[in-house]
C-alpha cells in the first residue's frame, strides 16, 4: 500500500481539473541537518571566496594554511563573497519550498552542498516527496526559485558593480575573465560609463557573488528534464517540450566549442533526461498570468546567460 497522503482532484464545471485538495504537509524533518549543511556551506564559501579575492599584498608573510584562512583580510573578502551568494541561493531554494507548501506538497528544507573548491558549494536542492498532479503546481514550483533568486541578485549586482574598480586595461596574464551576461553589461555601463572606452572592472567580492548568482539562475533555467527551466518549458509547451529541448541541447553542445563547461551540462541533461516526465493534463494551457510569468522566466534567462562564462589567462 502507498504511504502517500490521500489527495482529491478538483474538477471545474467544464470538466477540466483545476487543482488538488490535499491534507496539510507534515512539518520539516531533521532541521538540524539542513542547518548544519547551511553553516558548513557558509564556511566553505567564505574560505574559498576569501582566497580568491584577497590581494596578495594583504597576506604577504603568511606562511601556513591555517594562518592564511584565519587572516582578517581573507575573512573580510570571504564574507563579502559568501553572504550575498548564500542569500541568493537561500532565497531561490526557499521560494521553491514555499511554493510547495502553498500547494500542500510535502517538501524538504533546502539541502546545501558544501565543497572546499570552486566557489565553495555545488548549490542546493529541495526534495519533493508528493507527486505533482497538475501543470499549475509544476509551474509554480519551477518558476518561483529563479524569479525570487533573480530579484535578490539585482540589488546585490548593483552594489557589487558600484564597489568594483574600473581599470583601463588588464594584465597580460595571471587573471580570470568573467563573461558578461546582458544584465551585467547593462548595469556595468550605467554605473561605470568609462567602460564604454574599452576599460574593464576588477570585480569586488560582492560583484563576484552576484555574477555567480546570475550564472546559477541561467543554469537552472536551461529547459531540460528536472531543471527549473525544464519544468517551466514543459508547463508552457506540454507534449511539444521535446521539440524545444532537443534543438536547444544541440545548441548547448555547439557552445561547448566556446566553453567546454557546456559539454558537462549537456551530459547532465542527457543523464537526467532531456524530455520532461509526463504530468497529468499536459495539453491544458496555462492561465494568462502563468503564461506571462513563463515568458518573464525566459527573459530572465536571456538577461543572465553568457555563452562563455569563464576564461583563464595564465
Amino acid at each position: 500500500m502507498s504511504d502517500l497522503p490521500p489527495q482529491i482532484e478538483i474538477i471545474g464545471p467544464d470538466g477540466v481539473p483545476v487543482g488538488v485538495l490535499r491534507p496539510p504537509p507534515p512539518p520539516p524533518r531533521r532541521v538540524w541537518l539542513h542547518v548544519l549543511l547551511f553553516v558548513l556551506t557558509v564556511i566553505t564559501t567564505t574560505l574559498v571566496g576569501g582566497i580568491m579575492n584577497v590581494p596578495a599584498d594583504d597576506v604577504a608573510g603568511v606562511r601556513d594554511l591555517v594562518s592564511l584562512l584565519l587572516h582578517p583580510a581573507v575573512l573580510r573578502a570571504g564574507l563579502s563573497f559568501s553572504l550575498p551568494l548564500m542569500l541568493i541561493l537561500l532565497t531561490h531554494e526557499m521560494a521553491h519550498y514555499w511554493a510547495c507548501r502553498r500547494h500542500s506538497l510535502d517538501a524538504s528544507l533546502p539541502y546545501f552542498l558544501p565543497i572546499p573548491i570552486g566557489i565553495g558549494t555545488l548549490g542546493a536542492f529541495i526534495r519533493i516527496r508528493t507527486p505533482l498532479a497538475t501543470k499549475r503546481e509544476l509551474f509554480d514550483v519551477g518558476a518561483s526559485g529563479p524569479l525570487a533568486g533573480f530579484l535578490v541578485s539585482i540589488p546585490v549586482l548593483v552594489a557589487g558593480l558600484a564597489l568594483s574598480t574600473p581599470v583601463p586595461s588588464l594584465p597580460e596574464r595571471g587573471y580570470m575573465v568573467f563573461g558578461e551576461p546582458l544584465l551585467f553589461k547593462l548595469l556595468g555601463r550605467l554605473l561605470h560609463p568609462e567602460l564604454a572606452a574599452g576599460g574593464d572592472l576588477l570585480l569586488h567580492p560582492v560583484g563576484m557573488a552576484a555574477w555567480f548568482g546570475l550564472l546559477v539562475t541561467a543554469l537552472n533555467l536551461l529547459p531540460f528534464g528536472q531543471l527549473d527551466g525544464g519544468h517551466i518549458t514543459y508547463a508552457l509547451t506540454g507534449r511539444w517540450h521535446r521539440r524545444v529541448a532537443w534543438p536547444l541541447l544541440a545548441v548547448l553542445v555547439g557552445l561547448g566549442f566556446k566553453w567546454s563547461g557546456w559539454w558537462i551540462w549537456a551530459v547532465i541533461a542527457l543523464v537526467m533526461g532531456v524530455r520532461h516526465p509526463w504530468i497529468p493534463g499536459q495539453d491544458e494551457p496555462l492561465d494568462p498570468r502563468r503564461r506571462l510569468l513563463a515568458w518573464l522566466c525566459i527573459a530572465v534567462f536571456v538577461l543572465c546567460f553568457t555563452p562563455q562564462p569563464i576564461q583563464l589567462f595564465d
